[in-house]
């Protein structure tokens, strides 16, 4: 089993919500970067997904476009954050999960790319725009260095895609609260709910929500859909809310803290 995997089980046998909290990688430097995964480990997070900043996510919203921008403008690089994780994993065995986009792995080229994650001490990878049918070979380099290959769904996602996705996204499913982009707009929650249901009668990997949810009554509600949430958006604003502050990373740390004893109770 994966780290992820492994902590995943663990709650669900504990009967406990997981909280996955995204940072993107050198925003707004390298080393707060790594300072706030072992916060953010210590206030109860369960797993951190790391962004590789990328000049086009278009799936992002405009909170992670602006921290992906600043992130590029200071050099931040796919092999830097290789190396992050390479030192982050000399002080935690937190689950990371690397989420991004095709263009920079494909620069990279495919199997160095998963088989350098894997040194490093990545548990999974999340690229955004590669759906399961055109994910074949980066599904095998994936396996081949028993690394997680996680997928999206969202409330209109086809039969076909929902089959598609139980059958090939490990460590767990990511579900999409609403049909836009991340840090903003309503959540569809009975849809949401709807596909939460469907998911489990395919498989038993962990359905995660992410997107769009802010605030300790947002993950409350979500935590009570699935077996988990994912919050990126608002780590991310408080991140640029506090930049100039000397404790960042400690204001940050209380803010996430809030909500996983939201997700948790």
């Amino acid at each position: 089993m994966t780290r992820i995997e492994e902590k995943l089980y663990q709650l669900r046998t504990e009967g406990e919500k997981a909280f996955i909290a995204y940072l993107t990688a050198g925003y707004p430097d390298l080393e707060t970067t790594r300072a706030l995964i072992l916060e953010l480990e210590a206030r109860g997070v369960d797993v951190i997904e790391l962004g590789i900043p990328f000049s086009d996510p278009l799936a992002d919203g405009p909170v992670i476009q602006k921290s992906s921008q600043w992130a590029l403008e200071k050099g931040i690089s796919s092999r830097r954050v290789l190396e992050l994780v390479r030192k982050v994993r000399q002080k935690t065995q937190i689950p990371l999960v690397l989420m991004g986009y095709y263009n920079p792995i494909f620069k990279f080229g495919e199997a160095d790319f998963v088989n350098v994650s894997s040194d490093a001490g990545v548990d999974g990878l999340i690229v955004v725009d590669v759906p399961p049918e055109e994910a074949g070979q980066l599904k095998a380099e994936a396996e081949r260095n028993k690394l997680n290959l996680i997928f999206l769904l969202t409330p209109v996602s086809s039969e076909e895609r929902i089959r598609l996705v139980c059958e090939w996204s490990s460590g767990f499913i990511y579900c999409v609260s609403y049909t836009g982009v991340t840090g903003g707009g309503e959540k569809e929650e009975e849809a949401l709910a709807s596909l939460v249901r469907k998911v489990r009668t395919l498989t038993a990997t962990p359905v995660e929500i992410g997107f769009g949810i802010s605030s300790p009554d947002d993950a409350k509600r979500a935590s009570r859909i699935a077996d988990g949430i994912i919050v990126g958006s608002a780590i991310i604003k408080e991140i640029a809310s506090h930049t100039s502050h000397h404790n960042l990373v400690g204001r940050v740390g209380e803010a996430v803290e809030k909500l996983v004893r939201a997700t948790k109770t």
